[in-house]
């Protein structure tokens, strides 16, 4: 299939400017991986690293659960992020939302890597770390929406699926980078060396990947969706109080999903603490576990495509359903393999749940999301509610740390919580309209037409030559 796309006259599809989607999906892979990288090293960190060294070291446990809270401060402010980023999108354009985007977000992030450490200035460390992070998480609550957004609205109908999942894909192509960079160094360096200064080296190549992430999204071209609605001064002037009027319903199933953030929440963030951490005595070594968590994540980087084309055929509310009970049920198995210190079957766990089964919701929502939404509001209602749902989760390893302490069933406890939220998800995407087979610009619409199968197959397959 050639890039360049014009929609037919007639269509109800954005028709007076050109789709790119190879382009715009290869960008948005790049400006995600890199933006996610930035973020997700300092999830390793405030599980590996920063109870050591950024808080008093008299306590263990309350260490923990400061690190884990300076962590969950990034999505305090991922809401407030969404509220003015995604507004900005929606009234200035996807491309000048995201290079905003990865500007603050790897700014803040070099930072980090020039910080002292608790024994050196005391409390102005960890509060240095908390403002740093709050920045990281209201340049991220533009991020995905802005990039999926692009992304959706560059794809031809039938194939919105597959093209969307690529700005998933980069989200996990990030957290193997941000993992793999920890791995050689946490494996080579001696221990004091690593908590001294190796574990500043993945903050300091944040300068290269803002380098990079500015190239790669100023030359996107702004999408034909929104280049109409300016065109036609149909750009709202209050996107936010526009999309809770006329689509306040979706907002809530929106955030409901958005809940699925557990499952990362309890594999990767406080899965690596008790796993790793002095408090809870398992003793699997940083390196084993960063191996597992980038098992995981490269199972996910090779299926992602797959399972959004899989939506294109089949829709987006059966793929989440299944991803969300499945893998939250798996949590259970997960993490009473740790428990029992079994690295094989801990290994095939992380695969099964994070790499497999979870990518039937991760795959999919970035296009499930944004087709819940028409364009004048697209990037507001899908920034905004996801980041409200992913706040909800934000503190759960800090609540975990807590309440599922040493000495505890952690597996029935984690898992328990885990589980219930993915049956909250599965509710909410059942209670959503089917949208894989809706025009662009039908989109959020009550009662929108769903083109019949029959034709929406051969423009499907049309689609894909």
């Amino acid at each position: 299939m050639q890039d360049e796309i014009v929609e037919p006259p007639g269509s109800h599809e954005p028709t007076g400017h050109a789709k790119t989607p190879k382009k715009a999906a290869a960008s948005g892979w790049m400006g995600s991986a890199l933006e996610y990288y930035d973020f997700f090293i300092y999830a390793q960190a405030a599980a590996l690293i920063f109870p050591t060294i950024m808080f008093a070291k008299s306590d263990p446990k309350t260490a923990l659960i400061q690190s884990f809270v300076t962590y969950g401060v990034g999505y305090v402010a991922r809401p407030i992020g969404a509220f003015v980023l995604g507004q900005w999108g929606d009234k200035h354009g996807r491309k000048n939302v995201l290079v905003l985007c990865m500007l603050m977000m790897g700014g803040s992030t070099f930072l980090v890597a020039v910080l002292p450490t608790y024994s050196q200035v005391g409390l102005i460390a960890p509060i240095a770390l908390v403002i740093l992070r709050l920045i990281q998480g209201f340049a991220v609550g533009g991020e995905i929406s802005g990039a999926s957004a692009m992304i959706l609205e560059h794809s031809p109908f039938g194939r919105r699926g597959y093209y969307a999942s690529f700005s998933l894909q980069g989200v996990q192509a990030g957290q193997i980078l941000a993992a793999a960079v920890f791995l050689p160094l946490s494996a080579i360096l001696p221990h004091d060396a690593f908590f001294s200064w190796g574990w500043r080296i993945p903050f300091a190549l944040s300068a290269v990947v803002v380098f990079a992430g500015y190239m790669i999204r100023r030359k996107v071209d702004e999408t034909p969706a929104f280049q109409e609605e300016a065109e036609h001064g149909e750009v709202p002037q209050a996107p936010i109080a526009r999309v809770v009027r006329e689509n306040g319903k979706d907002m809530l199933r929106v955030i409901c999903m958005a809940l699925m953030n557990a499952v990362p929440t309890a594999a990767t963030i406080f899965g690596a603490a008790y796993a790793t951490s002095d408090a809870y005595g398992i003793g699997f070594s940083t390196t084993m576990y960063l191996w597992i968590s980038v098992s995981g994540n490269i199972v996910a980087v090779l299926l992602i495509p797959f399972v959004g084309n899989l939506s294109d055929r089949i829709g987006r509310r059966p793929c989440v359903i299944v991803g969300a009970l499945g893998s939250t049920l798996l949590s259970f198995a997960y993490l009473y393999a740790i428990s029992q210190k079994a690295t094989v079957v801990s290994f095939l766990l992380a695969i099964l749940m994070w790499g497999v089964v979870y990518q039937g919701y991760n795959a999919v929502f970035p296009a499930f999301y944004q087709e819940l939404f028409p364009t004048r509001t697209r990037v507001t209602g899908f920034a905004v509610s996801q980041n409200i749902g992913t706040l909800i989760t934000a503190f759960l390893p800090a609540i975990y740390a807590d309440i599922a302490g040493p000495g505890t069933n952690v597996p029935l406890i984690v898992g328990g919580v885990t589980f219930a939220i993915g049956i909250i998800a599965a509710i909410a995407a059942w209670s959503a309209p089917e949208t894989h087979r809706v025009h662009l610009d039908d989109l959020g619409k009550k009662n929108a037409p769903e083109v019949p199968r029959e034709e929406y197959e051969r423009i499907r397959t049309a689609a894909s030559v």
